[in-house]
């Protein structure tokens, strides 16, 4: 029972730590770049209860495991950032980057963690560092992949449409709930239309899985 408790740890606490960081970052940077909504909402910090998400911690991922797509994903709930307080667009830009570069500096850290690890003696030390550091390289560049996805609210609809000064792009980045269901509908319910029919229609999963295995890959 115990030896199974260390192992879930293993695997909760880097995905954790992922998020969870990964959410801080995008509220650091606002703060630095004039906003401190998150700070005063006590959104930068470690705690991982006031980062939890309804949907993106718990019930997409339920929904993914349910669905057999062929990975599980979910996201933290986001952190406050009043955009009306950041300068300009490209700031836009540098706030929602900051989560995606944030797991990118873990998973490469981590990746050079793994190397020094072989110095360490004690098989059973460098066996659970092993494990912690593999698990780091491997969520963080998911998290990466999953978060560059161009819908709304995901970094990736910021970073390609929020710099455009354009009406439309505007309304595009804002749109959550159009960009939540256009997911919720690539990712888990083409997939199934396409089991019915024989087809293999996960493009999301696809995706995800290619290109985080050829960063993973690369990285260990």
């Amino acid at each position: 029972m115990l030896a199974q408790i260390f192992v879930i740890l293993l695997n909760f606490i880097p995905i954790i730590l992922a998020i969870v960081l990964h959410e801080i970052a995008h509220g650091y940077a606002a703060l630095k770049l004039g906003d401190n909504t998150a700070k005063r909402f006590g959104r930068l910090s470690l705690n991982p209860i006031k980062h939890i998400d309804l949907f993106g911690t718990i019930i997409l991922p339920a929904l993914l495991y349910a669905s057999n797509v062929g990975f599980i994903f979910g996201w933290a709930r986001p952190v406050p950032v009043n955009y009306a307080k950041i300068n300009t667009r490209k700031d836009m830009v540098i706030v929602a980057s900051a989560g995606i570069v944030t797991n990118m500096a873990l998973a490469f850290i981590s990746a050079l963690l793994l190397l020094l690890i072989d110095f360490i003696p004690s098989p059973l030390v460098h066996g659970v560092l092993e494990v912690f550091f593999v698990n780091m390289v491997v969520y963080n560049i998911v998290l990466t992949v999953f978060n560059i996805l161009p819908f709304p609210p995901m970094d990736g609809s910021k970073i390609f449409f929020g710099g455009i000064h354009k009406e439309w792009a505007q309304r595009y980045i804002s749109a959550d709930r159009i960009g939540l269901t256009a997911f919720f509908a690539i990712a888990i319910v083409l997939p199934l239309i396409g089991s019915l029919l024989g087809q293999d229609w996960n493009i999301i999963g696809w995706y995800v899985m290619s290109v985080s295995k050829f960063f993973i890959t690369a990285l260990i």
